[in-house]
């Protein structure tokens, strides 16, 4: 699958997530509203019930009062002589009265009574849709999250193998450009020193019959040829791997090429070891080594740091390098675009690689203006080839 076909499967992906998402986020949004909803209702219902209440005790009391007054219209009837003309009429206009407020809360019962039940049908059938939202939410979820999961499953592992597919091609040409850099190395230096070796020897055999002196020095500038082309190959040699790595270990190895640094740069580095140094497996002996000599470089190169610190600490079940310097620092998460859009800044992602490859923890931490930290983290459990 081209490049393209993949950021337009990617991209496709996305689209659905979100889609997805949307659809999740408007099913909640009705959940809630239905929720909401079935509150309301149930404080309509709790104030009614109080109306209600209220409303039967007074017609309670206006039963009560009119009772006594009928007692009362009795009384007048009785002993109406007794009675003025005005009291006989306002004791009547009473119980009118009565009879009037008495027959419209038992109308204002009724109606809040009526209105009682309709609304308890509409909280039962609201909570019914409250139930069925949150049943819809939990399956919705369930899926969703299956099929969200799934599909950035796939997202991820079209990014990881795009990521790969670089990576790869950074790999092969990083390779062939070593490959050019020691071939061009092997060319200019020991090879053309070989070249003139053999011219001096030939010059030497023929001064042996003619100029024993010039002849003795001509073997003196020869020896001191010979003497620098073994310098050339020792030194290629070293760069593609150090040999004092198997002979000697991480620590003498590092001790000797973070001396040569601080012999030919003014950067000073330190070199520090926490608990008891010993022989590690060669894959992760070589892996600390290429690790710091990428760090350093970057710091020698790009940094403008005065000084830096290389850190090897030697625990029961990891190793862990911590590497820093007090430079110019840099944006990180510019840095990583860079390595995403164009490829530069390989050489992070292959420390990083590097790392990942043995099961280990890599990170760094930079800002501008405030230095650069390296942490690396490999288990020597499942390490020990």
């Amino acid at each position: 699958m081209s490049s393209s076909n993949m950021d337009q499967l990617d991209r496709i992906l996305k689209r659905t997530i979100d889609s997805f998402e949307q659809s999740k986020n408007e099913i909640y949004d009705i959940a809630e509203h239905a929720q909401e909803e079935y509150q309301q209702l149930q404080q309509e219902l709790e104030e009614l019930k109080a109306q209600i209440s209220n409303t039967m005790d007074l017609v309670q009391n206006f039963e009560r009062a009119l009772k006594k007054s009928r007692l009362e219209l009795m009384q007048v009837s009785k002993n109406f002589d007794q009675y003025s003309q005005e009291e006989m009429k306002a004791i009547y206009a009473k119980a009118d009265q009565l009879r009037i407020n008495l027959a419209v809360e038992k109308e204002r019962e009724q109606m809040l009574i009526q209105k009682r039940n309709e609304l308890e049908i509409r909280l039962k059938r609201s909570a019914k849709t409250v139930e069925k939202a949150e049943n819809l939410i939990n399956h919705v979820a369930i899926a969703m999250n299956f099929l969200t999961g799934n599909l950035k499953d796939i997202s991820n592992q079209i990014e990881d193998l795009q990521e790969k597919k670089s990576l790869g091609i950074k790999i092969l040409k990083a390779q062939e450009n070593e490959r050019q850099r020691v071939a061009r190395e092997i060319h200019d230096g020991p090879a053309q020193s070989m070249s003139n070796v053999v011219l001096k020897s030939e010059l030497c055999i023929k001064l042996l019959d003619r100029d024993l002196d010039k002849a003795r020095q001509e073997l003196i500038n020869l020896k001191e040829m010979v003497r620098i082309s073994i310098q050339d190959v020792r030194r290629i040699i070293y760069d593609l791997r150090p040999m004092s790595l198997d002979d000697l270990g991480i620590v003498p190895t590092l001790e000797r090429y973070i001396l040569k640094i601080n012999e030919n740069y003014s950067t000073v580095v330190k070199f520090i070891t926490h608990g008891t140094p010993r022989i590690l497996p060669s894959i992760i002996s070589l892996t600390l080594f290429r690790l710091t000599q990428e760090a350093l470089n970057n710091i020698l190169k790009h940094a403008q740091a005065t000084e830096a610190t290389v850190k090897l600490s030697f625990l029961e079940e990891n190793i862990e390098l911590f590497i820093s310097d007090n430079g110019k620092g840099f944006d990180v998460n510019e840095v990583h675009k860079r390595i995403r859009d164009d490829g530069s800044g390989f050489g992070l992602s292959s420390m990083k690689e590097r790392v990942q490859l043995l099961d280990g923890e890599f990170a760094i931490r930079s800002q501008p203006n405030q230095g650069t930290r390296y942490y690396i983290r490999i288990p020597l459990k499942g390490n020990e080839v």
